[in-house]
């Protein structure tokens, strides 16, 4: 019985520790622009189109390959083209990224890094990267401020 209990505990502890990576079906992305509301899975995000993008990050040790949708794809896909992003994480974070951001060779919305999903533990499933090694435009207190893990939603004002 004790051995049971143990195996019991075991597994328990081993299924709570491993990163949950989101389903195919799972709502990752919630765009709001005044009254409309778009949803978008892993799928959505991946028919519009993926972007790679190879860069150093000061969260993470040497170079990093993430791939995701361009932000400017995204908010092209749902008409937004004025406004200020209120890009908010899971935990409520919230951060304003201006319009003047989402351009050709900017941040992406990353679901992939390292050829891997991300997962929660993982700063994932969406983290909003920008092509940091590419200029020292990109590598700023400011810009670094922007790169919203765990991203959920984005609200345009």
């Amino acid at each position: 019985m004790k051995r049971l209990l143990a195996a019991v505990v075991a597994l328990f502890t081993l299924a709570f520790s491993l990163p949950v990576i989101a389903s195919e079906q799972d709502i990752l992305l919630t765009v709001r622009a005044g009254e409309d509301v778009h949803e978008f899975t892993i799928r959505d995000l991946r028919d519009l189109g993926e972007r790679e993008v190879v860069t150093s990050t000061i969260w993470s040790d040497g170079e990093q390959r993430f791939v995701g949708v361009s932000l400017d794809r995204l908010l092209s896909h749902v008409d937004v083209a004025e406004g200020t992003l209120e890009a908010a994480a899971v935990n409520d974070y919230a951060v304003e990224i201006p319009m003047s951001d989402v351009r050709a060779g900017g941040p992406i919305v990353a679901y992939m890094r390292n050829g891997e999903r991300m997962s929660l533990r993982d700063k994932g499933p969406l983290w909003i990267i920008y092509p940091y090694d590419s200029g020292a435009e990109f590598r700023t207190e400011e810009v670094y401020s922007r790169s919203i893990w765990q991203l959920n939603r984005i609200t345009v004002n």
